[in-house]
């Protein structure tokens, strides 16, 4: 017995979604865990889950959404897993963007998980307020204000590193005059 209509469009739009839009899933899951199989497995789950489970999508309007949401509950998930190991063994670990600013991915791993996706989907995946509320399953103005103190804490993060730099570059400076 074959898959009823709507299932089947359910299953060719969630397998359209994915094909389309799997660099912009593998790019959001890389910048947490910043390894290419790690980031590849978390992907390949997620697109699983979501063809097993497409008939739980209740409007197909929502596929995209849906799907996002999958993807961050499977990053979510490595996450947890790998919470135990340090910032350093983590940039140990890394093969590409090595050319990425040092001071900005530590500055984005002090925020907790669901702020610093929020800072990823606005910045790195250009999405709206309203669309990032949806995958979220948030208010908007609880998106805003979260966005908004994250990059406030953004900032104080990378200012203080600043700081911290030009002092430690004027003082070794001082050391060989």
């Amino acid at each position: 017995m074959g898959l009823l209509p709507w299932k089947k469009t359910k299953a060719k739009t969630v397998e359209r979604l994915l094909l389309t839009n799997y660099n912009q899933y593998y790019r959001l899951a890389y910048s947490y865990v910043r390894n290419d199989a790690d980031a590849g497995d978390i992907v390949q789950n997620a697109a699983y889950k979501a063809i097993k489970n497409c008939a739980g999508l209740k409007q197909e309007a929502y596929a995209a959404t849906w799907l996002y949401r999958i993807v961050i509950n499977e990053i979510f998930t490595f996450h947890k897993q790998q919470k135990h190991e340090s910032l350093d063994s983590a940039a140990e670990t890394q093969t590409e963007d090595s050319y990425e600013d040092i001071d900005l991915k530590r500055a984005l791993a002090s925020l907790d998980d669901e702020d610093r996706m929020i800072v990823e989907l606005k910045y790195f995946e250009n999405l709206k307020l309203d669309e990032i509320a949806g995958i979220l399953e948030l208010n908007v103005n609880t998106v805003k204000s979260r966005l908004y103190r994250s990059l406030k804490k953004l900032r104080l993060s990378l200012e203080e590193e600043w700081i911290y730099d030009d002092k430690h570059t004027h003082n070794t400076a001082e050391q060989f005059s």
